[in-house]
């Protein structure tokens, strides 16, 4: 049974008639029977009858159309309840990123928001591939994302996107190595060095494949680390050089950062929500004060 059609059921017994149904339907008095035989068919007994030339209800047309005035009732009820979630400012807002976005934003997110009033935050730190934040955001109302420039976007049928920041990436070298001397940086110029990567699917593992292809040689990976500021202890110790973020890591007096001038060397920080999720003004709100932090880091 389908919902319209019991409240065609419904006002039948409130209105009397067939035409006074339609009229407050604003649908022909065919369409109306059309529908009332429709609904008869999944019924297992007659819900209508003829009293001269009105259609009115029978006995058991009059209980089905008191049960779907109770269900009308408990759907207002649900949509009331779902409208007040939907509008609670105090709803707790559950936010992951990855760890660089974290170490950068976390702490500055919580006292912002405490301090506006904000929703409550469930923070967690999520070290997934690229491919992986998506699905992500079926644990999470915000997912912050990291992918390279030239990546593929988002999927856009399984989420909504909200841009942050495209952060710049640099050769991290360590302090006093010959090539700080360079304002700027080429692939061949450091394509001899050993490196420090991502492991295997992790966002950054593609430039390091383009500097190898465009120096026309493969490169030394001599560690595979994924927290940046890891990352930045072993490039200080002189140990390799790496990429890193240009933004969300703290500076290290051991490290130099210096531009790749031949290569594109960035990415795209995103918040990643399902759409649903948005509709939240909790959410909005976190969304919102993501968005100045990003800017904040930017400028």
């Amino acid at each position: 049974m389908e919902l319209h059609h019991l409240s065609l059921l419904r006002e039948l017994g409130d209105r009397g008639s067939v035409v006074a149904v339609a009229q407050a339907m604003h649908i022909t008095p065919s369409a109306v029977s059309q529908q009332l035989k429709v609904l008869q068919r999944s019924a297992r007994v007659p819900l209508t009858e003829r009293r001269g030339r009105r259609l009115v209800l029978t006995e058991a047309g009059r209980a089905l159309a008191s049960a779907a005035t109770e269900v009308w009732t408990a759907l207002d009820r649900a949509d009331r309840i779902v409208e007040a979630y939907l509008e609670d400012p105090n709803v707790p807002v559950s936010v992951a990123a990855f760890h660089s976005a974290g170490l950068a934003w976390f702490a500055p997110l919580l006292r912002e928001v405490a301090a506006d009033g904000g929703p409550p935050l469930r923070l967690a730190d999520e070290d997934v591939a690229q491919a992986d934040f998506p699905t992500l955001v079926a644990d999470y109302d915000l997912v912050v994302a990291h992918r390279l420039a030239h990546s593929p976007p988002w999927p856009a049928d399984r989420v909504a996107v909200v841009p942050l920041v495209r952060e710049p990436l640099f050769v991290a070298l360590p302090a006093g190595h010959p090539l700080t001397a360079k304002p700027t940086l080429t692939a061949n110029d450091v394509a001899a060095e050993p490196w420090i990567s991502v492991h295997d699917g992790f966002p950054l593992e593609g430039i390091l494949v383009a500097i190898a292809a465009a120096a026309g040689r493969p490169l030394t990976i001599a560690h595979r680390i994924n927290e940046f500021t890891v990352a930045a202890a072993v490039v200080a110790s002189g140990a390799a050089i790496a990429l890193l973020p240009g933004y969300t890591i703290p500076p290290n007096p051991g490290v130099t950062l210096r531009p790749l001038a031949d290569l594109p060397a960035a990415r795209h920080i995103d918040a990643l929500t399902r759409p649903e999720t948005l509709q939240r003004t909790a959410v909005r709100a976190v969304v919102d004060h993501l968005r100045r932090l990003a800017v904040s880091q930017n400028s």
